[in-house]
């Protein structure tokens, strides 16, 4: 039997920060005993680790390019599962669930053909890297109820903190026991598919020691066949203060995942059989088990100019993954990365500037098994996989005039891939080991022109450079799998956009064109085996990120009321082609849909009650191969959201989706030419649900 979810030592770890409480709360013998001093939550108490979402978003506006922000209050009242629950919102960001947490996360065209993970992205918690060593990665160690924000680095603009990929990168910030909304918060919702799921979170600050944690337990039976998940993340994090210039902060999780796999369809059984789970899904008992534990740490010291920031992390991770074959790997990952920070007169002329370097490496042991309904049986594979980085980079922003600013900056990077297959199984005999190494250097150019500190508009280019992961090294031709070269992907983007608020409107636009060389783009030989990989010789990536927000109406129900109804929208468009390819020639790539729309009416009230309809548009589905032959039909999706705060910590909410119950294609395994390959590639999106909650914070 596969193995169980390990759950006692993350609710003993809870049971021992509520009993911190009660322990706090005995009365003292000594009368005249003087207690540690008690912060209320809510202030930032000038801590050096930890930043209000004010201050966050502050920080954020500062970029010379295209950025976006959440603030995990924007989604509190709505069932918040998946990151597409926390990032649907935000321009060009291209977020489509499976099942379970799993989805594609794409911006402007990272990971456009990638089936599963994460690609071209790097996934940052707390500003610390949560990838793996290889950049490789899943999202399910972001729990969206233990976040305070989202910030959303597109592009070249994630080298703040030292990112150089095309998608860019995306920092999930939890909060600290200075910036939680309460001391305790606890929260039960349930709904659609059997799902039911409880949260708590529970954090003090006592003198210099300051500590949090949040248990988050989710559980549902799922839309599809063989699609039950169950899903428990732990994120705690404790700070001290040495003095008010010196500052530690340690973050630690542990995350138990068990997800079923209800694999993927036709078109024809997506669109009229969706709930079915695929055969081959059922004969393997396909499944995705990971055990994941993170620990890592930020030391900020606060110097006469600026700061210096140390951070150290290292995360184990297993993986339990019947599919095709039976995939166990056990791995770890580690790394240091120090950043410097500062404002600095030049001249009498503001400029800012950040510097830093990472070095991190890791080691998995990945073995291959035949998949015996769901166990292991003969070992087909042996193999170690080890990466290695050596990263360093600078950012500058010189107000050569009090509104305008001139930024330049770069990474340079050495990457190191080495893979040992250790032979006496399936693998070819003479096929022992390899290792490949990436380095490049990647410049950054902009100009930042902000009239007041509401409005800004900015114009940069930047060059990108993704190296390829152990996905796409290790392919498997003819159930063997073995190291198969690649060059990293290169591209030089330019993008133009301004961003802003103005009385009722805010606003945020960018344009933007990517020339892309060696592009990493993938297709499906079987549904059941991991998709192969290919450089694209140019590609070129171009389109619009809009949105938008607008109080229509305020104090509607008498002068002074202090209520509103509020219009947003948003819009991608995405072009993406290939370029005088010579088998694709100038055909669109597959896998991502080339307008995304989504509109959201909304009312709200002073005393807390809150109602809103949201649409997403569709108008045309995505190619779901790179010959063009195949495509999915457009949908339309409608959800209402609606709750109220009550004055005493007490929130309620109900959250329905897809009221029309649309049957739709959610996401697409893409493949080459849909006329010669099997088309059971779809994943069908959700039916009509409805969840429904409760929030107490005291």
């Amino acid at each position: 039997m596969r193995r169980l979810a390990r759950k006692g030592a993350l609710m003993t770890g809870m049971t021992a920060l509520f009993a911190t409480r009660a322990i706090a709360q005995t009365p003292q013998d000594d009368a005249t005993a003087t207690l540690p001093a008690v912060i209320v939550q809510g202030q930032s108490a000038n801590s050096l680790t930890s930043q209000t979402v004010v201050k966050q978003k502050q920080t954020l506006d500062q970029t010379v390019g295209s950025v976006g922000f959440v603030d995990s209050a924007d989604y509190r009242d709505t069932y918040a599962f998946t990151l597409r629950d926390v990032l649907k919102n935000v321009p060009g960001v291209f977020v489509q669930t499976r099942y379970g947490q799993e989805l594609r996360l794409s911006i402007r065209g990272s990971g456009i053909a990638r089936g599963y993970h994460t690609r071209g992205l790097e996934i940052l918690q707390d500003g610390i890297p949560t990838n793996l060593a290889d950049g490789s990665g899943d999202y399910y160690q972001i729990d969206p109820l233990a976040l305070q924000s989202a910030e959303v680095y597109k592009g070249g603009n994630g080298l703040a903190y030292g990112s150089s990929t095309l998608g860019g990168a995306i920092d999930f910030l939890t909060p600290t026991a200075y910036t939680a909304d309460a001391p305790n918060i606890v929260r039960l919702e349930g709904g659609s598919y059997g799902t039911i799921r409880g949260s708590a979170q529970f954090s003090r600050v006592v003198g210099p020691l300051d500590f949090i944690g949040t248990f988050s337990v989710n559980h549902a039976d799922g839309y599809r066949d063989h699609d039950r998940g169950q899903y428990e993340q732990f994120n705690a994090n404790i700070g001290y203060k040495f003095s008010p210039d010196v500052e530690t902060r340690f973050y630690l999780g542990a995350y138990i995942i068990d997800q079923q796999l209800p694999g993927t369809l036709s078109l024809s059984d997506a669109l009229n059989n969706p709930t079915k789970a695929s055969a081959s899904a059922l004969a393997g008992d396909q499944a995705r088990d990971t055990r994941t534990e993170r620990i890592a740490n930020r030391t900020t010291v606060k110097l006469d100019v600026g700061q210096l920031d140390f951070v150290t992390w290292a995360i184990h991770k297993s993986l339990y993954h019947p599919i095709f074959q039976l995939i166990d790997q056990d791995g770890w990952t580690y790394g240091f990365a120090p950043r410097y920070t500062a404002t600095i007169d030049v001249g009498g002329m503001r400029n800012d500037v950040i510097a830093g370097a990472r070095f991190f490496g890791g080691n998995t042991q990945a073995r291959q098994y035949v998949n015996v309904s769901g166990e292991r049986g003969t070992q087909t594979l042996d193999s170690t996989q080890s990466a290695y980085n050596y990263e360093a980079y600078v950012e500058d922003r010189l107000f050569f005039l009090p509104t305008f600013a001139v930024m330049a900056g770069f990474k340079a990077l050495r990457d190191v891939r080495k893979y040992v297959d250790h032979g006496g199984l399936a693998a070819d005999p003479n096929y022992k080991s390899a290792s490949e190494n990436f380095s490049g250097v990647n410049p950054k150019l902009g100009l930042l022109w902000q009239p007041n500190k509401d409005i800004q508009a900015f114009v940069d280019v930047t060059r990108s450079q993704d190296v390829p992961d152990f996905t796409d090294l290790t392919q498997t031709f003819s159930n063997t799998t073995r190291f198969t070269p690649l060059a990293s992907q290169h591209a030089w983007t330019l993008e133009i956009g301004t961003r802003g608020t103005r009385d009722r409107v805010s606003w945020d636009l960018t344009a933007y064109r990517s020339l892309v060389r060696d592009q990493l783009l993938q297709y499906t030989t079987d549904p059941d085996i991991p998709a192969s990989t290919f450089n694209a010789n140019k590609t070129v990536l171009q389109g619009i990120e809009a949105g938008v927000s607008v109080d229509v109406l305020r104090d509607i129900t008498h002068a002074g009321a202090g209520d509103k109804i509020t219009l947003s929208g948003l819009w991608n468009l995405s072009d993406f082609r290939f370029k005088d390819d010579p088998q694709y020639g100038s055909n669109r790539i597959a896998g991502v849909p080339v307008n995304v729309i989504r509109a959201a009416l909304g009312y709200s009230r002073p005393n807390g009650f809150h109602i809103s309809a949201s649409v997403d548009w569709v108008p045309a589905g995505a190619w779901a191969d790179d010959a063009n032959t195949l495509r999915v039909p457009g949908y339309t999706l409608l959800g209402v959201q609606a709750g109220m705060d009550f004055r005493n910590g007490l929130s309620v909410f109900v959250d329905a989706r897809n009221l029309t119950n649309k049957r739709y294609v959610s996401d697409i395994s893409t493949v080459a030419d849909a006329r010669t390959t099997s088309n059971a590639i779809f994943y069908p999106g959700e039916g009509r649900s409805i969840f429904a909650g409760m929030r107490y914070a005291f």
